[in-house]
């Protein structure tokens, strides 16, 4: 079966029968919306994908964090044809179907913001739910203004785009919403020369004050975002520390604490989401926002929120046609059950472990690998000319990710220089298939850096 083969690619790329279909995506679809890779899915199954011309490929990017629980699970394509048999689709303004219901159940139950009394709405996708959390923060607080962070990244609608770092994504489309101001996020591999990380931790808190002294004062901010760890920033995690002197700022100020698990939920990082952990240390947010994995595939998300908040924002402000589609909301259900029947936030820590004792022997023996990190498995692996200099290594990365990709594994760049390797294999993932992985990987690094 697809799903416990390994990679093996038969021909270089792109095959004849993947170049005819790529041709007619240069003629049909927008070149700005952008593929590296000269791969054309056939099928999948768990981590492992099969392109037109028979070639067989390990995942490890899984549609971008989407596929935590693997591609094709037979239990999640029953779940969506008996949900069709139904009824494919009933918006919630108009009719009420149980299934949306049932859900924000779950969601209430398993999503740990700070209000033990919860309740959770749904969209479509990440971006989405980022514009919700931000209208549900301003209308609850009466307040204008959000904070953000440097490397964030929260989507490409155009509040999100305001929000997001990296303005590649959004060159020449402005005007942008006002009232989105950025701090500094802790990047700890790239802290200030000669700190300690306690005293970084300090630093970056400072840093974030000073938007209140110089962009706005704290009692015109409803909320301030960020990622558990940054995606498309570069996989940096907010060090716990600076997470709960945040918290005690949110706290004292009256701002609300809004965590985009968009990337980071369901199991990835060992838990259910990385906001398990902070509420574990005290200092879980106030609203958190979910996507990507939800739902195996099929576009959803989700803002869960303390009760109180979501009644105490105006009527009107909230919902939309698709949100909480029935198929979505079905398969969304499924997911959550394979999640925690399988374990998968334990496996999560078993692949986590045996790729970070890996990733960190590559540190000591390249002097390209600059660092690793993460949470759980949520990892990246930083490319730099040398250790000294830090240096990002644009270069080294692309060729890494191609040779990767001729040789039947498919990971993907992130960071503002495009020089980190971002590991999101589904969890699913077999022993054998995660050794091949390291294998073609580390032969991808030796080739790429001797050829530089």
């Amino acid at each position: 079966m697809l799903k416990d083969a390994l990679p093996k690619v038969n021909m270089a790329l792109p095959g004849p029968n993947a170049k005819a279909v790529l041709d007619r995506r240069a003629k049909a679809i927008p070149g700005a919306i952008k593929c590296v890779y000269p791969i054309v899915i056939n099928r999948g199954e768990g981590a492992m994908i099969e392109d037109v011309d028979g070639n067989i490929f390990l995942d490890w990017v899984g549609g971008v964090g989407v596929l935590n629980i693997g591609y094709s699970r037979p239990e999640l394509i029953e779940a969506l044809n008996e949900q069709s048999q139904k009824y494919f689709h009933a918006m919630m303004n108009i009719v009420t179907h149980e299934g949306y219901i049932e859900l924000a159940e779950k969601m209430n139950e398993i999503v740990p913001v700070k209000d033990k009394e919860r309740k959770t709405m749904f969209a479509n996708s990440g971006a989405e739910a980022i514009e919700n959390a931000v209208k549900i923060a301003r209308s609850y607080t009466g307040r204008p203004n959000i904070i953000v962070f440097s490397g964030a990244f929260h989507g490409r609608t155009l509040l999100a785009s305001a929000m997001t770092a990296k303005k590649v994504y959004s060159y020449g489309t402005g005007p942008f919403p006002d009232g989105i101001y950025r701090g500094e996020f802790p990047y700890m591999y790239r802290k200030p020369e000669g700190i300690s990380e306690e005293t970084a931790i300090d630093y970056y808190i400072e840093r974030l004050e000073k938007v209140f002294d110089e962009a706005s004062p704290a009692e015109l901010v409803a909320a301030v975002v960020f990622e558990p760890v940054q995606g498309e920033g570069g996989f940096i995690p907010a060090p716990i520390e600076w997470v709960k002197a945040v918290r005690k700022i949110c706290d004292e100020k009256g701002i609300l604490m809004v965590a985009d698990e968009i990337q980071t939920g369901f199991g990835r990082s060992g838990k259910m989401f990385v906001s398990n952990y902070w509420e574990e240390a005290g200092c879980a947010p106030d609203i958190i926002v979910s996507a990507k994995s939800i739902a195996g595939g099929i576009p959803i998300s989700a803002i869960t929120a303390g009760a109180k908040i979501f009644d105490g924002i105006k009527s009107g402000i909230i919902g939309g046609t698709f949100g909480g589609n029935a198929l979505a909301c079905a398969t969304a259900l499924k997911v959550i059950e394979i999640i925690e029947k399988e374990n998968l936030c334990d496996r999560s820590l078993d692949i986590s472990k045996k790729c970070r004792d890996e990733f960190d022997k590559w540190k000591e023996e390249y002097e390209e690998v600059g660092d690793v990190r993460g949470i759980g498995c949520m990892m990246g692996i930083e490319f730099v000319t040398d250790k000294k200099t830090k240096t990002p290594n644009t270069q080294l990365v692309t060729d890494i990710v191609a040779h990767a990709a001729q040789h039947g594994l498919i990971v993907e760049n992130a960071g503002a220089h495009s020089n980190v390797i971002r590991f999101l294999c589904p969890l699913v993932v077999t022993d054998d298939q995660l050794d091949n992985g390291l294998k073609i990987l580390k032969e991808a690094i030796e080739a790429c850096r001797n050829k530089n």
